[in-house]
């Protein structure tokens, strides 16, 4: 087992094994080798991590946010200087490519703890003048907040969590997703090291139940969940027992609409970044890509060739594009999916197998695959999938395309490649999504919000208005002279 950790949990400062835990294993996707043996967390452990988060709080929120500031800056430097051994963890744990994970994991979270770093001397409150008396707020901590991270971006997902929560005076216990357990481990170790007092950053492992446990605890402020649609629909339920703050980011079906005037080679490479990045496995993917009629033929030819050129391959290799999926039970549903594609009379114009990898016969490849000719009520442009599909569709007219892509539970994301300005401005105003992309897609820099409506999400990750909902507002009125009762 290559990637055994320490223990299966991290509590107070340290490592923690609950041996009476349920086992389960984590699996490197290209071999199906188990890499890590872990211990779900128990009610008793849950507990002690509640007890050690409460403890660590009082001490984290006492501190001036200047103080809490340069420690999570140095957490991101000492995430920036292992970078390799992260991404090499994190290859190990979701199967995803090495040239993907050393730019976009854990280096997106270092990014996460330096901007919240450097917020965390700025989050007060306001002065309101009223004449001769005045009010003021205080922006203060929740207290616990428990985050419940997805398979996809393991480490990214807990620094995006925990960089706001702690930057605000706060403490997380995390739940990573049993797919993917091991990095969210390293990210704790590394607050330690940083300075970050013990209990402030707990982790705790399991399934659904050790989830919904976070969810429904009485002394736990907020739940914030990256994950499928079901899953946050349960977590809001666990939730509204004790009404706590709930941050949802799930799942969507997004649109990408290029018109004409686009340049369709900038289109084709935001389609491809927005479909096969992480082998298909992000929630924001634009999958469902509008395509104006008169250039849909040039469009596919350009794509097509793209597509064919990327490379499988063992995802340890920095030449490697795509990696597997990340498990064989995503891999069985995306092969389901493309049953569905070819039963609903798409047309398949690359792609649409598993894969044969030379050396990795168990691997869970699956061919970067596009339908065309896909009509909106087919299953395979209204579900979302979550590997390397893409559906092409056509549209004739700007209202129509807007009308199509909106139709649709989902709202995480959009994108519009046009060369006219007016119209991209026009038609993102219009296009039902929480975050949008003009003449790009699937960038998320630590400074813009992330998140979606609809039923892709509550609340944002990222940006400054991350903060909002990781803290409350107390409002103080002061009285400069006498209040008198009116009776």
């Amino acid at each position: 087992m290559r990637a055994q950790p320490t223990a299966s949990h991290y509590i107070d400062g340290g490592y923690a094994e609950d041996a009476a835990g349920a086992v389960f294993d984590s699996t490197y996707p290209a071999t199906g080798e188990v890499i890590a043996r872990l211990h779900a967390a128990t009610p008793a452990l849950i507990e002690r991590a509640v007890e050690a988060a409460e403890g660590g709080q009082a001490v984290w929120a006492a501190m001036t946010g200047a103080e809490r500031g340069r420690i999570l800056r140095r957490a991101a430097g000492i995430m920036r200087e292992r970078n390799r051994e992260l991404s090499e963890l994190e290859t190990l744990d979701t199967g995803k490519a090495i040239s993907e994970t050393l730019v976009a994991d854990a280096a997106s979270g270092a990014d996460s703890l330096e901007y919240f770093g450097a917020l965390a001397a700025d989050i007060n409150g306001e002065y309101i003048d009223l004449g001769g008396s005045f009010a003021y707020t205080r922006r203060e901590p929740l207290g616990i907040c428990a985050g419940i991270g997805a398979w996809n971006y393991p480490i990214q997902i807990a620094s995006w969590k925990a960089a706001p929560a702690l930057a605000c005076g706060n403490a997380m216990i995390f739940k990573p997703s049993e797919v993917t357990p091991l990095s969210a481990l390293k990210l704790a170790e590394i607050l330690t090291e940083a300075g970050v007092p013990a209990g402030v950053f707990n982790v705790v492992q399991g399934f659904g139940a050790v989830g919904a446990a976070l969810a429904g605890h009485k002394r736990i402020a907020k739940v914030s969940v990256t994950g499928s649609v079901p899953t946050g629909a349960r977590v809001m339920e666990a939730a509204s027992a004790t009404t706590k703050h709930v941050t949802l980011e799930l799942g969507g079906k997004s649109p990408i609409l290029v018109f004409a005037d686009a340049d369709l080679d900038a289109a084709v490479s935001g389609a491809i970044l927005g479909n096969f990045y992480s082998t298909g496995q992000i929630c924001s993917n634009g999958t469902r890509v509008f395509v104006e009629r008169s250039v849909r033929p040039a469009f596919v030819e350009k794509l097509v060739e793209r597509v064919k050129a990327i490379r499988l391959g063992d995802p340890m290799q920095e030449d490697t594009d795509l990696g597997p999926l990340v498990s064989k039970a995503q891999f069985d549903k995306v092969l389901s999916y493309l049953e569905i594609g070819r039963q609903e009379g798409a047309t398949l114009a690359c792609g649409g197998h598993a894969a044969r990898v030379s050396g990795f016969a168990d691997g869970s490849f699956v061919e970067p695959t596009v339908f065309t000719d896909v009509a909106d009520a087919m299953r395979i442009a209204g579900e979302e999938i979550f590997g390397p599909v893409m559906c092409v569709l056509d549209f004739d007219e700007e209202a129509e395309a807007i009308r199509r892509a909106n139709a649709t539970e989902f709202g995480l994301a959009a994108g519009v490649y046009t060369r006219d300005m007016q119209r991209g401005h026009r038609v993102v105003a219009k296009l039902q999504a929480g975050t949008c992309w003009i003449n790009a897609y699937n960038l998320t820099p630590v400074e813009m919000p992330f998140g979606g409506v609809k039923r892709s999400g509550l609340g944002r990750e990222n940006g400054r208005a991350a903060l909002e909902h990781y803290s409350q507002v107390k409002s103080v009125y002061v009285e400069m002279g006498v209040s008198e009762s009116p009776y």
